[in-house]
């Protein structure tokens, strides 16, 4: 019975991996396809993609009335997500990041953190309010693609010749 627990941890580590590298490549040939920049795909649709179990663990956790559940799993993914998984990629190949993403994507990131705990403070996340999060997400999403389509010119030359090179 351990043996079986321990194979499939390791069999789920290995399908993991090969299903990351199939999403990298995947991603990144929608991008080309759509012609906008590997970023633009992992601001919307492989953070969708990634993000779906968090989705489907709140959905649940708040069905079932454990709210604490649904808060504390979106809270610890993106402390998660910025720290580990940030740290982790840096130090498997340093990254270069653009001005112009710190410009736009950081103060929306810290704006959406503080819209969030200001709609905490009373101690309700309310329909109206989980209702203007989603549609923010609807409006973000929207606006990077158009923002994408407008600046991809060289833009995107760059980045794909950067994402398409093989790890060294």
């Amino acid at each position: 019975m351990l043996f079986f627990t321990y194979l499939s941890i390791i069999g789920g580590l290995i399908l993991l991996a090969l299903g990351a590298e199939g999403l990298v490549r995947g991603s990144t040939a929608l991008a080309l396809r759509l012609g906008i920049t590997p970023l633009v795909i992992g601001l919307t649709v492989v953070a969708f993609g990634t993000g779906s179990p968090e989705l489907f663990v709140g959905i649940e956790a708040a069905y079932e009335g454990n709210s604490g559940l649904a808060l504390g799993n979106v809270v610890g993914s993106n402390i998660g997500n910025i720290a580990l998984i940030l740290g982790l990629s840096a130090l498997v190949r340093p990254m270069q990041v653009r001005s112009e993403l710190i410009q736009r994507e950081l103060p929306l990131l810290l704006g959406v953190t503080l819209l969030l705990c200001f709609l905490l403070l009373d101690g309700v996340l309310s329909r109206v309010e989980g209702l203007l999060l989603l549609l923010g997400a609807v409006a973000y999403t929207a606006f990077t693609y158009a923002v994408a389509r407008r600046d991809h010119s060289t833009i995107v030359a760059a980045e794909f010749a950067e994402a398409l090179v093989e790890p060294k």
